[in-house]
């Protein structure tokens, strides 16, 4: 019996922005661990306050890769925050 598999995604654009509910919820994280790694200087947030925070698309990015960093590899925030800097670092030297 042959399965299908259904992606989901999204579309990220440069009017992208997500409420500290809605990137939550897309993440499947909770909002304690979003304030956790926008505290650790992890990504960074418009907005003053959690309940006025909004995420542009570099913030969603940078919190999946960061997300997937201490899932796979047990990395914590600060070393998430600078794997993710040393990358983004490469990509603009090349």
């Amino acid at each position: 019996m042959l399965q299908e598999k259904i992606f989901t995604g999204v579309v990220l654009d440069e009017n992208f922005r997500l409420t500290l509910l809605e990137i939550c919820r897309i993440c499947e994280v909770s909002a304690e661990r979003v304030i956790e790694l926008v505290d650790a200087g992890v990504i960074e947030v418009e907005g003053a306050e959690p309940l006025h925070w909004r995420f542009d698309a570099l913030a969603f990015r940078r919190l999946q890769a960061a997300l997937r960093l201490e899932r796979d590899l047990g990395v914590n925030p600060a070393g998430a925050a600078l794997a993710l800097d040393l990358l983004e670092e490469l990509r603009r030297l090349r």
